[in-house]
This record gives structure tokens, sequence and C-alpha cells, in this order.
């Protein structure tokens, strides 16, 4: 069935997004930044495709466009600074007669717009919504499953950013192979510890949201997180490799709430604390790579 889909933001996540929606038979509108909100008036669905840090910034501006029940799918991937809120609550208290829904999974814009086989998660309220939706936006390369775990989702999405982030300065450095690989399974392991403190579900995490996008970011130079790394990890200091970056780099907008969220309920999230070392103190990366190196074995999962 044609509908009508609406998509704030014309990045490059959003115009891929687009690009779906189309192939799917849709009508598409878009909507940027001050733009008048009634552009997206009568949309049957609103696609947010905007940084997380200005999901409430966009939220408000087209919240007279938006009617009651009306579903809003999140393409972000992060956790708002300020109040630890993720997006899916911001959306909510924002706009709150729409049903918030979260799209997350290992995807690159570039990819999808090139037809490659790409598959996400999309989680919504009910796993009935979800799934009209997902199989609503589906076609043959971009295949989205469907989940009522939108916090698991949420987790997925923002944290695998942070660690990618990891994963570039130690590709950076050199480090080789074996040391990007213990550092994206130790830091899966600190996703699943801070899911469960948060009420996500395991099997939510071990998903395309959470291991799968996780595997792609952590070894990938066209990941914004792992390239912003990289060039830490080569020298480069953080304001000149922000500057260096085509784009918003999420992971370093989360990684100091994440850390944050989990001192507030005693999650050891010892990558994550070196990653917020470096990017928002200045910390040097030899020194958080040491004191990694220096902490004692114990026991793999717990």
């Amino acid at each position: 069935m044609r509908r009508r889909i609406g998509i704030a933001g014309q990045g490059a996540w959003g115009r891929a997004l687009a690009h779906v929606a189309a192939e799917a038979g849709h009508d598409v509108r878009h909507w940027r930044r001050g733009e008048p909100a009634d552009r997206l008036a009568g949309c049957d669905c609103l696609i947010l495709a905007v940084p997380a840090q200005a999901v409430r910034e966009v939220a408000g501006a087209i919240a007279g466009a938006v009617f009651a029940g009306q579903p809003v799918i999140i393409a972000a991937k992060g956790i708002e600074r300020g109040t630890g809120k993720f997006l899916n609550r911001i959306v909510s208290e924002t706009l709150p007669g729409a049903r918030a829904m979260v799209l997350s999974g290992p995807s690159f814009a570039a990819d999808v717009m090139r037809g490659l086989p790409t598959a996400v998660v999309l989680a919504g309220p009910t796993l009935a919504e979800a799934g009209e939706w997902a199989q609503a936006l589906s076609v043959t390369t971009f295949r989205i499953y469907n989940s009522d775990d939108v916090t698991g989702v949420e987790i997925g999405g923002a944290l695998k950013n942070v660690l990618a982030i990891a994963c570039g300065i130690s590709d950076g450095r050199k480090l080789g192979d074996s040391a990007r690989a213990a550092l994206t399974t130790r830091g899966f392991a600190e996703l699943m510890r801070f899911g469960r403190a948060l009420q996500a579900r395991p099997e939510t995490l071990i998903g395309l949201s959470g291991l799968g996008d996780l595997l792609l970011t952590c070894a990938s130079r066209q990941s914004r997180n792992f390239a912003f790394g990289h060039a830490i990890g080569e020298g480069r200091s953080v304001t000149e490799a922000l500057a260096s970056s085509p784009g918003v780099v999420e992971g370093a907008c989360t990684v100091k709430i994440a850390h944050e969220l989990a001192m507030r309920h005693g999650v050891d999230m010892p990558i994550v604390a070196a990653v917020h070392a470096i990017v928002d103190a200045q910390a040097a990366p030899a020194e958080e790579i040491a004191k990694l190196l220096a902490r004692p074995p114990g026991h793999e999962i717990r």
C-alpha cells in the first residue's frame, strides 16, 4: 500500500532512507531545519534522520505536523547529553501523541544508496506496530526486522559508537588485529552489562542493533566513529580529529553521558571510561591503553 512518508533531515542517512522509502513505493516528503512544519502535514509516518543531539529540537520544530497516534521513527543513535535520556523518551515527551519507534542496526548510508544487502531492526511499542512499518519500508536489499525492545535497540545503537572509537584508536596506533578483536569482544561485554542494568533484553543486544552494529563499526573506516578514533590513534588531537570528520561523530557526543550513566548504575565499563578520558579530558591514549592492560585478569563472563 502506497503511503506518505515524511523525512526530517537531509544528511546522508536521511537521503538513504528516502531512497529506500521511494523504492518501497511510497510518496516521500522532505523537511529540513528552518522550513515550515506543514511540509510534513498529512504524512502517514515521520522519520527523524538527524543527529542524536538534535532530536529534541527537531521534534519540537515539527510538532505542528504530528497527529495523535502517528508513528515517528527515530533513525539516530545516541543519548541526550544534558539529561541522559534515550531518544524514544525525548520524542515521547516532545510529541506526546506520537508512537515513537527506533530504527537501528549495521548499516552505512553509502551501502544502502548503492543497493547493497543490509539488515536492520525497527523497535516499537508493540511487535505488531513495529512489524507493520518494518514490512512497509523493507525492500529486497534493505531488510527490516521487528522488535518491541525499544530500550535494547537504543542501547546497542548508542554504545557501539563509543566502542568503535576505542577500536579506531587501537588501529591508529597499529596495535594489530588481535587487539581490535579483544576490544570489540570486551566492549560487547560492557554493552551487555550496561543493557542488563537498564533492563534491556540480552537477545536484543546479541542481535542487529547490538552485536551486529558493533562488528560493522569497529572494523571499518567508513564508520565516522572508527575513523575519528583512528585519527586520534595516529596522533591528532580530538579537535583536529573532529574537524577532519565529514559529519557528526555520534560516539564523541555520547561517551560522556554513557560514562556518567554507567557510574550512576554501578556498571563496570573500563573501555568506555578510557574513551571518555581521551575524548573529554584530553588524556593521552598511551596512558589509557596502559591502564586497560594493567587491569587484573578476572572471570570472562559476568
